[in-house]
């Protein structure tokens, strides 16, 4: 049995865009990164801190860097879709004309 790609491949149009919004998205989470580490560098203590619902910085700044990466996924997945879907219908425009 044959077995072939869901989709045809091709060039995408929209590799430009994903990448460079790929790249600010990284450097967003980077910099969010560099902050846990830097507290973790230079005041290790702060960690200890009890910051909201009985639980401690360090707890709670892991989770956020957990759930940031989710978000920015998810964020990222959504406007690359959008970003495609407006080449499919601009390139629909164009070959109608």
């Amino acid at each position: 049995m044959l077995h072939e790609p869901a989709s045809s491949g091709g060039r995408d149009g929209a590799a430009p865009y994903k990448s460079r919004l790929g790249v600010w998205m990284f450097l967003i989470y980077a910099l969010f990164y560099v902050g846990f580490v830097a507290i973790n560098l230079y005041n290790p203590l702060l960690m200890e801190q009890i910051v909201v619902l009985g639980l401690n910085l360090a707890t709670v700044y892991g989770f956020s860097l957990i759930i940031g990466a989710l978000l920015l996924a998810l964020i990222y997945d959504r406007l690359c879709r959008k970003k495609e879907l407006s080449m499919d219908v601009q390139s629909t425009n164009e070959g109608s004309k």
